[in-house]
């Protein structure tokens, strides 16, 4: 008689509370009817939507800065702001391990959105004040900046990079972490929400691409750079407006801590001649919960052998009660840097699309700058803008691609998501292959044309479309596989890699335009020239397009033979990609 009751609030309590360890901002155990899911999803999607406003703004209008205010050579100009962005997102590693271990992620994504303020703050300024520049020039050679005025401008860069670092790789994982993975409805909002999340991304881009370079192009640098300023702000208010409905995660220690800790286990192991011969000689806690804080449990997987050793109990250890790390870790300590290694290879074979994304706001801005960029008799749409042919293609995309093509493919292959997070990357890579190619022969067109400003900058929509397509399926499948793949230590950490992947693509694009202008004859006479007409961008594009080629390759490969947490390989399906089984 008693049992009955006892049952039905048990059922209760896993019905209502939440079984991903998430708290409430009281610090209770989340309450699924009053915090989380799409409650507190629209303050991170709109709070992305102004953040991402303000990050776009700048970066398609600081070529044309460098060039034009600070008088930089366009190939200098171009490399500088790779590099910037290539900070920006390589520092998300940094933000990542401060969520994951001391801060949390929402309070560090407010912290650093507070950093990122101080930056856009700077870099008003720059524009506004005319001492922070120098004098106007209208012949070259132009007077370059002081070192003062770099060093200024500079600085208001380093701290938006700063803060794009801390916010980025926080933002995608705290709006999944409102979403309780061991529920299957919030599953399936989960991956909705990445779909919009992606879309919020654009639509920013949108905006910051279009209305704020309007106003940059008709108010100048100041109002341009001013108003995203002010929108930053408001994304800390939308962001702090949410605080009572969202879901958090308490900080787990450092994951690289853990990781170095069964590194130096397994190898001290090793060298005193310990084997693994069964699961059985594994330590794990014997608790419900894993000794990680706040962590579930691992079960223990055969890839990585060695790195168990790590986790084998010593005749001296059995009677042990209190484990040092750095003498003895558990199965799921080692798991989770097992999970880290197992995505590093779909990691690197995802690099090349940033490098070929990299051009949108560099290259390809600098060729529309000097095509006719007429709209109808009094118009002409700013050069900065021209980016909007391949957001507007991800605004269109995602809807039709949540509502229409997933249901479709989920008919025919009985998958949830209708594909696989890796194939959707790996459509992602192959449509990058033909944005490159195509990019190739309109600038062959247009640079042997007999009047090039003639051209419409229309000639750019393929290069722009395909790149922003590889974008929507690669991106949202990055999105999916590394949230999903991560470990409960390391989602933040797990978000910061494939968004590195931006930055090292930003870089890497700078050292080939390096190699190729000391490979070619500089600036004077090589394939990149501060004149456009005078270069030959499209054998640059080529390259691009070859390195795209060879990568899918590499990718395939990797894929094929990738399997995930559970074991599954690619071809089957990958811990989050699980078949609905007659839920379709």
């Amino acid at each position: 008689m008693i049992s009955r009751p006892v049952e039905k609030l048990e059922l209760i309590s896993e019905m209502t509370f939440v079984s991903n360890g998430c708290v409430d901002f009281r610090g209770r155990v989340a309450d699924k009817r009053k915090t989380g899911g799409w409650r507190a999803s629209p303050f991170i999607i709109v709070n992305e939507v102004a953040e991402r406003l303000a990050f776009f703004a700048v970066a398609v209008s600081m070529v044309l800065y460098l060039v034009t205010e600070m008088h930089q050579s366009l190939p200098n100009a171009a490399t500088h702001v790779t590099d910037w962005i290539g900070a920006a997102y390589v520092l998300t590693l940094v933000g990542a391990f401060i969520a994951d271990a001391y801060l949390g992620r929402f309070l560090t994504i407010i912290v650093f959105s507070f950093i990122y303020f101080a930056g856009m703050v700077m870099l008003t300024l720059s524009a506004k004040l005319d001492r922070l520049r120098p004098p106007l020039c209208l012949k070259r050679p132009c007077p370059p900046a002081s070192d003062g005025q770099t060093a200024f401008l500079y600085t208001a860069l380093g701290l938006i990079a700063i803060g794009t670092g801390g916010i980025k790789p926080c933002v995608s994982s705290f709006g999944a972490d409102q979403f309780d993975e061991e529920d299957e409805r919030e599953v399936v909002k989960k991956y909705a929400f990445f779909n919009w999340f992606f879309f919020a991304i654009n639509m920013g881009a949108l905006l910051g691409i279009t209305l704020m370079v309007y106003v940059q192009q008709e108010k100048g640098f100041a109002w341009g750079f001013g108003i995203p300023t002010i929108t930053m702000f408001v994304s800390i208010v939308i962001l702090a407006a949410g605080f009572w409905n969202y879901r958090y995660k308490k900080p787990m220690g450092s994951a690289f801590t853990r990781f170095v800790q069964v590194m130096v286990v397994a190898t001290k192991n090793h060298l005193q001649g310990h084997r693994v011969v069964s699961d059985d000689q594994l330590y794990e806690v014997p608790t419900r919960e894993s000794d990680i804080f706040g962590a579930r449990k691992l079960t223990h997987t055969p890839q990585y052998r060695f790195l168990d050793k790590a986790a084998i109990i010593k005749p001296q250890d059995s009677t042990t009660t209190i484990r040092n790390r750095w003498k003895q870790c558990t199965v799921t300590q080692v798991e989770e840097l097992k999970c880290f290694i197992r995505v590093l290879p779909i990691w690197a074979t995802t690099i090349a699309l940033s490098i070929s994304f990299a051009q949108l706001s560099t290259f390809f801005i600098s060729q529309a700058t000097i095509m006719d960029r007429k709209l109808g008799p009094h118009f002409v749409i700013p050069s900065g803008s021209i980016p909007v042919f391949s957001a507007i293609n991800a605004l269109i995309l995602v809807p039709i691609y949540e509502k229409l093509i997933v249901p479709f493919l989920r008919s025919k292959t009985g998958h949830k998501r209708g594909i696989t997070s890796l194939q959707r990357m790996g459509v992602g890579l192959f449509i990058s292959v033909f944005a490159m190619a195509s990019a190739a022969v309109v600038e062959h067109k247009r640079r042997t044309h007999a009047n090039p400003k003639t051209l419409s900058v229309f000639w750019l929509f393929p290069q722009f479309f395909l790149i922003g397509s590889a974008e929507v399926f690669t991106y949202v499948g990055q999105l999916e596989f590394f949230y999903d793949e991560a470990t409960d230590g390391t989602r933040s950490l797990s978000s910061a890699m494939f968004l590195s992947e931006i930055g090292i693509g930003s870089w890497l694009s700078t050292a080939i335009v390096k190699i190729i202008e000391k490979a070619t004859g500089e600036e004077e006479k090589g394939w990149l020239r501060n004149d456009l007409n005078a270069s030959k961008l499209d054998y640059f594009y080529w390259i691009l397009m070859a390195i795209n080629v060879v990568n899918l390759v590499a990718y395939l490969c990797v894929a094929r033979r990738y399997k995930g947490r559970d074991g599954a390989s690619a071809t089957g399906s990958v811990r989050d990609e699980s078949m609905v089984n007659g839920q379709s």
